[in-house]
């Protein structure tokens, strides 16, 4: 059973009305103030609190607008081309959940957007498509499905699909609101004249130079404070997670489950967000728990359902989800024969450097359905 607390104990807020009170409250009121009894249990709650509501996007349903967006708008008119998904209840951050922004972004073969850079970070993960690409800084490197690509914090980049490919779309993520709560974001847009960025290494440098797990080369210098390794690919995530699975018996909670991580230092990819891989072998299902922190999930294979705060939501290949801070949450791969995997992006660096991060297993082993 949950602990049940109260309020109506010494220590805690529990000053009764008046009207003497009520008008000591608008007077501070007048002067820009208020008494701290009046808040104070809503804004030091007993436990983690969120705002932000469970959110399910089908891909089924959401795929028709996206193309219409092609259709539409040009990325030059646009900058970037993209669906956002919208939390309920975070509607003035523009955020998907908590202080994390997410959309869906559509690039036409020959297309591309203009360069540019904010102090956002921002990530993807290829939904379909072929020959698409991005330049970061200078480095071009090809994407494929599945493929999950960062775009540190201002760093110029740009994307695009090549004139023989195919239509690509991918999952945006971006820590907007967060960068705009912490009222420290910019913008900036390479010179129109430009038309892009120079290319300073060779094509694919990065995933070239940096995708051996546990081998870097040592004749390159990198000082910066995110990975410099850009692409993550699906084939080495893939079997990275399959060959975990022959030698464990994975976590009660996310099944196989693996971090992308800075090659170099172990850490995240991103000073704010990082982002996972997760695997459920057939009909696997796991416990439920929760834990401060954001989630924007997408799946990359497979199909199942997921259990959030009580509500059962059935989803399988590309449909979005987001799990909020300190709810509890379980997973359920419905297949008998196939796999399910699940990527997530999070904020979990920025909770974790804080200091604010906890977990919690559910005191029954799996929720009640509400």
């Amino acid at each position: 059973m949950e602990t049940n607390y109260s309020d109506d104990i010494y220590g805690r807020a529990k000053v009764k009305g008046s009207e003497e009170l009520e008008k000591y409250y608008d007077e501070l009121k007048d002067m820009d103030t208020g008494a701290l009894w009046t808040v104070a249990n809503d804004i030091e709650p007993w436990e983690p609190h969120t705002i932000s509501a469970p959110m399910f996007w089908s891909y089924e349903k959401l795929r028709p607008f996206v193309l219409e967006a092609a259709r539409l708008v040009t990325p030059s008119e646009a900058g970037r081309r993209v669906v956002y998904l919208q939390n309920k209840n975070r509607i003035k951050e523009k955020a998907a959940v908590g202080l994390l922004y997410a959309g869906i972004q559509i690039t036409q073969p020959g297309e591309f957007t203009p360069a540019h850079r904010h102090a956002a970070s921002a990530l993807r993960f290829i939904m379909e498509g072929a020959k698409g690409y991005t330049i970061v800084d200078g480095n071009k490197i090809e994407l494929g499905v599945r493929d999950f690509v960062i775009t540190p914090n201002s760093a110029w980049h740009e994307h695009g699909v090549e004139k023989d490919g195919q239509t690509c779309i991918w999952l945006d993520g971006l820590d907007i609101p967060m960068i705009n709560a912490f009222e420290a974001n910019d913008y900036a847009v390479l010179e129109e004249e430009k038309g892009g960025q120079d290319l300073l290494v060779a094509e694919n440098y990065s995933p070239m130079s940096y995708s051996g797990a546990g081998v870097i080369p040592i004749d390159r210098e990198w000082n910066k404070p995110y990975s410099p390794l850009f692409k993550y690919s699906w084939e080495n995530t893939k079997n990275a997670i399959q060959n975990l699975a022959k030698v464990s018996d994975g976590t009660p909670y996310d099944g196989y489950i693996m971090r992308y991580a800075n090659p170099l230092t172990g850490g995240h990819p991103m000073l704010t967000m990082g982002a996972t891989m997760q695997m459920l072998k057939p009909g696997q299902k796991t416990k439920a728990h929760k834990h401060t922190g954001s989630s924007v999930f997408q799946v990359a294979q497979g199909e199942g359902y997921v259990i959030i705060d009580g509500v059962k939501y059935d989803f399988k290949e590309k449909d979005t989800f987001c799990v909020p801070s300190w709810l509890y949450h379980e997973f359920a791969n419905t297949s008998e024969t196939e796999e399910l995997y699940l990527f997530s992006f999070n904020d979990f660096p920025t909770v974790e450097k804080l200091g604010f991060y906890q977990e919690k297993a559910h005191p029954e082993g799996h929720q009640q359905l509400k």
